[in-house]
């Protein structure tokens, strides 16, 4: 069966590459986004598990970089930087203003605030801000190195992506990397390559000619090690949580993203229906459109709920009949900060996608 599969993988024939806008690809970004947040809000170790936000986020992002690599490699490297560096640049600002008040005292290493090809240093104050940037840093370094991924992966596209899951498997149990910023990017690489090269496959129409079969239990025997492997290891953590065990991590991915990826192209599955729901389609292109500044400032929003709310408990009414206490309470005000940000902040990705600044993309919405 997998030989069959190889054999179809590697047919010469041309198969119909997707064009445009994908509201089944626009939709799982819009929900990897959510789920980081509520992810960061609760602290759920099982969130993880329920929904594998930062492999699908890496294999979309696969997607679109073949799809861009069919114009010169130089070209498109440009524009992904252009497009990521100006709303870190905006953003970076305020968080190193704000630890430099806090005592922060940067030493060379604050060229990563300039370039993210390693983790940004800071000071515990800014901790929580800034530890979300190790995601900016491995999508950096993915770029760089997609010219040269896409073409080894055309040589050999099915032995290649699976052999994409060897590296955690060294970098696990052969030669554990230094713990610096070179071993953190490392591991990260490691850990999320195959779901980068799974982009690749579904951009190339390569996961269309494999057999469901196969793709299934390739899959499943993928997420069955992965959890596994995290149930086991709890005490070397204190939990199962995946973000904590990268090999975990990389396996769970794996087989979870394939079988989205593989379900878009063996079901046809659009969400073409999406626009039939104005509002819910109008939210998954702002999440789209905003996808960058809804990471990098959710954190800071969710910052900022805790001394907001803080602030409610001198109001009669408020401590009366709001749930203060409630966690849920303070993932609202989160989002509603969260929707601030975007619409105070979102314009600068218009700026660097060389589009006219909007107060929110589609839609007739105010220009600024």
């Amino acid at each position: 069966m997998a030989g069959s599969s190889v054999q179809q993988a590697a047919d010469p024939s041309p198969a119909p590459r997707p064009t445009g806008r994908d509201r089944y690809f626009d939709t799982l970004r819009a929900v990897a986004l959510i789920r980081v947040v509520t992810y960061h809000s609760f602290g759920w170790a099982w969130a993880g598990m329920v929904f594998p936000s930062m492999g699908v986020m890496f294999a979309l992002a696969g997607t679109l970089m073949a799809k861009s690599l069919e114009r010169p490699a130089p070209k498109v490297i440009r524009g992904r930087l252009r497009r990521l560096l100006p709303p870190f640049w905006f953003w970076g600002f305020f968080v190193v203003v704000a630890m430099l008040i806090h005592g922060w005292m940067p030493g060379w290493q604050i060229i990563y605030w300039v370039v993210p090809l390693g983790d940004p240093p800071g000071n515990a104050w800014g901790e929580q801000a800034w530890e979300i940037l190790w995601y900016l840093r491995t999508y950096l370094w993915f770029v760089l190195l997609s010219p040269l991924l896409l073409r080894l992966f055309r040589l050999a596209p099915v032995p290649v992506l699976l052999l994409s899951s060897a590296p955690i498997l060294v970098v696990h149990f052969a030669s554990e990397p230094p713990d610096n910023r070179f071993g953190s990017a490392l591991t990260d690489l490691a850990t999320f390559l195959f779901c980068w090269i799974l982009g690749f496959a579904h951009r190339e129409g390569v996961l269309r000619r494999l057999k469901p079969f196969a793709v299934a239990a390739l899959s499943l025997a993928a997420v069955a090690y992965g959890g596994w492997y995290a149930f086991t290891h709890q005490a070397e953590t204190g939990s199962y949580d995946l973000d904590d065990i990268p090999l975990a991590q990389a396996f769970w991915s794996a087989g979870y993203v394939t079988l989205l990826m593989y379900a878009k192209d063996h079901f046809g599955i659009d969400f073409a229906r999406l626009t039939r729901f104005p509002r819910l389609d109008r939210l998954v292109t702002i999440f789209n459109a905003r996808a960058v500044t809804v990471y990098l400032w959710h954190e800071i929003a969710l910052i900022l709920a805790v001394p907001l709310i803080d602030q409610f408990w001198n109001v009669p009414a408020f401590e009366t009949y709001l749930p203060l206490e409630s966690q849920w309470f303070m993932f609202g005000i989160g989002w509603i900060l969260i929707a601030g940000f975007v619409l105070l902040c979102g314009w600068v990705e218009d700026v660097a996608g060389k589009k006219k600044p909007r107060l929110l993309p589609g839609g007739r919405t105010a220009t600024l």
